[in-house]
């Protein structure tokens, strides 16, 4: 068992909605709450297990939308109940980690923090443990932001890119050149030649120190509202002292307010079968499929003729499949979404249709 640091912390960020995931993906009870993979626990549930390995359990963190407190608080019951840390309303990610970054160092000014999403899956966990105690121990040294960046198995469109310098400048550790957004296909294929760029995961490690100086430099009016509630931090009067914070917070992700702009951005090339399990067809590349290469969840789905199917129905639903072949099927009591495969990324667009046209009942 690995000695555990008592500066070593996580903060696991649970509160998105997960919309390419819709409808099995709620607003009321999104993607990290779900059973996604058919394994018995939800996506969440998975990431506690992960980090409370090589984590004290009185440093491992949620934070999510005050909306999914007690959902957190019911599907981890050894989670302490300080530990869920609420935000007032959705502010993307720069809000959440200058929150967590100022009320942990009030009672660990030593902390390094881990902040990773909360719906990832990672099929080799002592891979991702040794990569995670790595960028923890560079960080408590150097003045360092570190990414975890996925070596690519094809070029994919969905993902942000990662540039690294040749040389390393310590074990496994190499300083950032470039950040890129999701390219297109001929930009991903020539970024999987060239060797040198990694998929963004989104998991950063840093020393609570070196993450607030980057937030004075970079988004200073961001950080100087949780400045001025720090008082308030661990105490009766935070929840108040936040959510006069929030509406004042520009909505902004870590990575384009600092991450893409700081130059002591270092990565850490990884292996540990990782996937975002953004979409669908994620799902589906995750899960078991039958010869035809369906992957069917129900217990009564009859197929003819179809292949390469995500399918997920209700197991009391008799469902037959004729003549579909690639195309994604969910089933719920209230919505059925038949789409192609290639189409998932726009599910997020036909969501946001839907609202438009139907209002909320259905999202």
């Amino acid at each position: 068992m690995t000695q555990l640091n008592s500066h070593f912390y996580v903060a696991i960020m649970a509160g998105g909605i997960g919309s390419r995931f819709w409808p099995h993906s709620r607003t009321d009870n999104p993607k990290q709450f779900l059973d996604i993979l058919n394994t018995g626990k939800t996506l969440l549930q998975w990431t506690y297990e992960r980090f409370a390995q090589f984590i004290p359990k009185g440093n491992i963190y949620v934070v999510t939308h005050h909306q999914y407190t007690s959902k957190v608080a019911e599907q981890l019951p050894e989670l302490p109940f300080d530990n869920i840390v609420s935000e007032p309303s959705r502010k993307n990610t720069a809000p959440c980690v200058a929150y967590i970054s100022h009320k942990i160092n009030k009672q660990d000014p030593k902390a390094n923090i881990i902040c990773a999403p909360a719906d990832h899956l990672i099929l080799d966990p002592t891979a991702f443990t040794n990569a995670c105690l790595n960028a923890l121990l560079f960080v408590q040294k150097h003045s360092a932001l570190l990414t975890l960046g996925i070596k690519p198995t094809r070029p994919d469109t969905g993902y942000g890119y990662i540039q690294f310098e040749p040389q390393q400048v310590a074990d496994d550790v190499y300083q950032v050149k470039t950040f890129t957004e999701k390219p297109n296909l001929e930009l991903a294929k020539t970024f999987i030649q060239s060797g040198d760029f990694l998929w963004n995961a989104g998991i950063f490690v840093w020393n609570v120190k070196t993450i607030l100086a980057a937030f004075k430099k970079y988004l200073p009016e961001i950080d100087e509202l949780f400045e001025a509630s720090t008082p308030y931090l661990n105490t009766g009067e935070e929840k108040e002292a936040i959510e006069k914070v929030y509406p004042q917070c520009t909505n902004i992700s870590i990575d384009y307010g600092i991450m893409e702009k700081a130059d002591n951005v270092y990565v850490i090339p990884s292996n540990f079968g990782w996937s975002d399990l953004g979409t669908w067809a994620s799902a589906y590349e995750n899960i078991e499929k039958d010869y035809l290469g369906n992957a069917v969840q129900g217990k009564n789905v009859v197929v003819i003729d179809a292949t390469k199917c995500m399918v997920k129905v209700p197991n009391e639903k008799l469902v037959l499949l004729q003549g579909l072949d690639e195309m994604i099927v969910i089933d719920t009591p209230d919505v059925l979404l038949i789409a192609k495969k290639d189409h998932e990324q726009q599910i997020k667009d036909y969501v946001a249709e839907i609202k438009r046209n139907k209002g909320e009942k259905f999202l």
